[in-house]
């Protein structure tokens, strides 16, 4: 017999007699679901019937090859493109795999171990071994941060999904736990898959997760601490009516999942949204429950053609006028709402601002030409699969990512591990431009500050580039601004050609006004570095418009590695020095621009450029422009991850 509420007291009954077979589920909430699935077919029908999204046009610049300073050498020249391919059981989800060598001619570099361990990470969490990819249920509880996440405990690649588990008091010092919840029911047998947490009024903790069934179908299941009390959640139940709901008519039991957080309604109930499309547009289903058990479909919270599958959908208010985090369940005159989705044809990760109708369930963009999947990326990296929580003891909003490999499968499965977490961040709202979220590092990581060094006023002539004495290059905290020549920016010609970061030649490629920047992870002769770099063009009505890029295609001289151009446009104000923080750690640099306005994640596997080789330079590649430079660089200790103890 099903427990009937093992989460809140009711003034109304649950049929004890509810109850399901191993290979059904209940008759009376699959009944529920197609009634209310019927009654909203047509609407989903509507939504993915209006082609009236957004297409986003983008000219390619070309110019002459002016590389100068920054030639890559002959080993250098960039691979052909690596495709993630699939692998792994039919499982009717994409399966979060890392790029290998299917279909690419590419000769595999001959790595030693040395240059294999250089690469995990000192400071950004990662299990002891093995597979892991998306951020589950993070939470803060009885003064534990916790932090589940999507783990393969048998092997380095993915596959065996089941949850991992960790705690910490900072977010940056970590404790492994025994797995929380694992594969051992026909409602996620094939796989514990995504899911979030929500704290009740009472103090107890509701996880939803999708589940893999015994027929590869995805269904939506609810767990619980068996004692909430025990500050670690060391033991979880899932509920014995699992699953609490099944994919509607009309939607593909294989495109559906990944709920998010609940927040709490005007109508005294509790809402939650789940990822899906409707042929290839993109939507979020709304479903309302009061007891985390019987959950009805009300509708759809958004949807945007074209964009296909949405998965890890995230919803959350921002507020408008304070520089603090809000509860999932803020709403009012004083809020935007974001909804952030993961696009699963792309594996990049979106978001847009707008307003949310708390009486209707829906949401809609302040500005549709940016909607959800065709306008602003959370990160233009390496980074999915992205989460958020509320912080209510520090009262701020902190995003988690998962940052994959981009090296090959054989590389992972030799050293043993795959993928990392991207530093937890807190998320705000830019009340200056009321159009971007700035993401910045939680400040518990300038914990591991050690040593810092100041360099002020460099002055970089154009075409040049300058190395920065450090004593160390693998671990770093940098915080650089930057401040072209006036009399360059007045002068230069205006231009009508567009400019992307990804098509536009990268740091080789020179113009009037950049790029200019930093190379990380370099060694002494430039045959391997990494480029973060600032790009300034003038438009034909004499204004300037910044981008903001990293280009990864000299970053190792190895060829069977994933080396892209990323980057976008980023907001600049009147008065505002351009400005950015990148955090290296070993196999990822993480880069944020104008305050966390626009934000690059990179995986890259130097062979050279590692331990004592690795150097910083400063670079100008401007043909016309003189770029002065201030920085402050800090050595960055590793943090402590590893097993709890009872000692602790």
């Amino acid at each position: 017999m099903a427990d009937t509420s093992p989460l809140l007291p009711f003034s109304h009954s649950v049929d004890p007699g509810s109850t399901c077979s191993s290979i059904r589920w209940r008759s009376r909430k699959v009944l529920l679901l197609v009634f209310s699935g019927l009654f909203l077919v047509p609407l989903i029908v509507s939504i993915a019937s209006n082609d009236n999204g957004f297409k986003q046009h983008v000219q390619y610049l070309q110019e002459d090859d002016q590389n100068v300073s920054l030639s890559p050498p002959k080993e250098t020249t960039r691979p052909q493109m690596l495709r993630p391919g699939s692998r792994g059981v039919s499982a009717g989800v994409s399966e979060k795999a890392n790029v290998n060598l299917k279909g690419a001619q590419v000769k595999g570099y001959p790595r030693n171990d040395s240059m294999l361990s250089w690469q995990r990470t000192s400071f950004h969490f990662q299990p002891e071994k093995n597979w892991m990819n998306d951020p589950n249920g993070p939470l803060y509880y009885k003064g534990w941060y916790h932090f589940f996440y999507q783990h393969n405990p048998h092997a380095a690649v993915w596959g065996d999904i089941v949850w991992g588990h960790a705690v910490s008091r900072d977010l940056i010092n970590w404790f492994h736990l025994p797995l929380a919840i694992v594969a051992d029911e026909w409602f996620d047998i094939n796989g514990v898959w995504t899911g979030s947490a929500t704290i009740l009024p009472n103090g107890k903790i509701a996880m939803l997760y999708t589940g893999s069934t015994n027929e590869s179908v995805q269904v939506q299941n609810l767990a619980y601490p068996a004692d909430h009390n025990d500050p670690l959640l060391l033991k979880w139940v899932k509920y014995s009516g699992n699953p609490v709901f099944v994919s509607p008519p009309g939607i593909d039991p294989n495109d559906f999942r990944d709920p998010t957080t609940a927040w709490y309604t005007s109508e005294g109930k509790w809402r939650i949204t789940i990822g899906s499309k409707a042929n290839d547009t993109g939507i979020a289903l709304v479903y309302d429950t009061e007891d985390f058990i019987n959950f009805k479909l009300s509708g759809v919270l958004h949807g945007v053609p074209g964009t296909g599958m949405w998965e890890c959908v995230d919803f959350y208010p921002v507020s408008k006028t304070g520089q603090n985090g809000l509860d999932t369940s803020a709403n009012g005159p004083h809020v935007k709402h974001v909804v952030k989705t993961s696009l699963d044809d792309v594996r990049k990760d979106y978001y847009a601002l707008g307003t949310y109708d708390d009486k209707t369930g829906k949401w809609y963009p302040d500005n549709p030409e940016i909607d959800v999947g065709i306008g602003i990326m959370l990160d233009y990296g390496m980074f999915y699969a992205s989460k958020t929580f509320y912080d209510q003891d520090k009262g701020r909003r902190v995003l988690w990512g998962w940052v994959a490999e981009s090296d090959t499968e054989a590389d992972d499965v030799r050293k043993g591990w795959a993928s990392l977490q991207g530093i937890p961040r807190t998320v705000l709202l830019d009340t200056k431009t009321c159009s971007n979220l700035l993401q910045w590092p939680v400040e518990e990581v300038e914990r591991l500050r050690l040593k810092g060094k100041e360099f002020n006023n460099i002055e970089v002539k154009a075409g040049s580039v300058m190395p920065l004495e450090l004593d160390g290059a693998t671990q770093l905290d940098i915080a650089a601004e930057f401040e072209l020549d006036k009399k360059a920016l007045d002068s230069t010609a205006e231009s009508n050609v567009d400019f992307s970061c990804s098509t536009s030649g990268g740091a080789a490629q020179r113009g009037a006004l950049g790029p200019f920047g930093l190379l990380v992870l370099a060694d002494d002769s430039l045959a391997e570095h990494t480029s973060v770099y600032f790009y300034v063009a003038k438009g034909n009505n004499g204004t300037h418009k910044t981008f903001f890029c990293t280009d990864q295609s000299r970053s190792s001289v190895a060829n069977d590695v994933k080396k892209e151009i990323y980057g976008s446009y980023v907001p600049v104000l009147e008065g505002e020095k351009l400005s950015v923080r990148i955090l290296v750690d070993h196999s990822i640099v993480e880069s944020f621009a104008q305050g966390g306005r626009t934000v690059i994640t990179s995986r890259v596997y130097p062979t050279r450029a590692i331990y004592g080789a690795a150097r910083l330079f400063l670079f100008n590649n401007a043909i016309e422009a003189t770029v002065t430079s201030s920085l402050k660089i800090w050595q960055m200790n590793s943090a402590f991850i590893r097993p709890y103890s009872n000692e602790q």
